[in-house]
């Protein structure tokens, strides 16, 4: 978690959610914030004091709040980006395809140096992406992976962010 960052924060919190709404029991986030303190206070116990407990439940109930209100969306929203990308007729899907380098190159221009392909290549990209994100919703653990691995790729070709 990143709580410097209220965004990154967010998009924490979201991904959590994803991974919970496979989970078919019962979750009880009060419950965790009480293991989550007890683990705390015995992996440092001479550190620990009033201001960590302070700290700690702050961020908990933070991120407990958020994760609250995104209960129940993943499912909902699955079947929407299901329903919608089944319904892209081939001209929407060449639209979408184009859209996704115009806003990313406007976005961030010094991408254009990195995207010198055939415009076969740059939707097959496109493609995976849009692939990707409704693999995210099926397999969040997976794709955090993959994501992840993606990322790493790139800064090993020495590629800005």
């Amino acid at each position: 978690m990143n709580v410097a960052n209220s965004y990154r924060l967010q998009e924490e919190c979201d991904v959590c959610s994803l991974v919970m709404a496979k989970y078919r029991g019962t979750i009880n986030l009060s419950e965790f914030k009480a293991v989550m303190l007890a683990s705390l206070r015995s992996l440092v116990p001479k550190d620990w004091d009033g201001d960590h407990e302070v700290a700690w439940g702050w961020l908990w109930e933070n991120v407990e709040r958020m994760l609250k209100s995104l209960m129940g969306k993943p499912q909902v929203q699955e079947k929407a980006l299901e329903r919608l990308i089944m319904s892209l007729t081939e001209d929407a899907v060449n639209f979408l395809r184009r859209e996704v380098y115009k806003r990313f190159f406007a976005l961030a221009p010094a991408g254009q140096d990195y995207f010198k392909q055939s415009t076969t290549r740059l939707y097959w990209i496109a493609d995976k992406i849009v692939e990707m994100t409704i693999e995210m919703y099926r397999a969040p653990r997976k794709m955090v992976e993959d994501i992840s691995a993606l990322g790493l790729r790139h800064v090993g070709y020495a590629i800005p962010t």
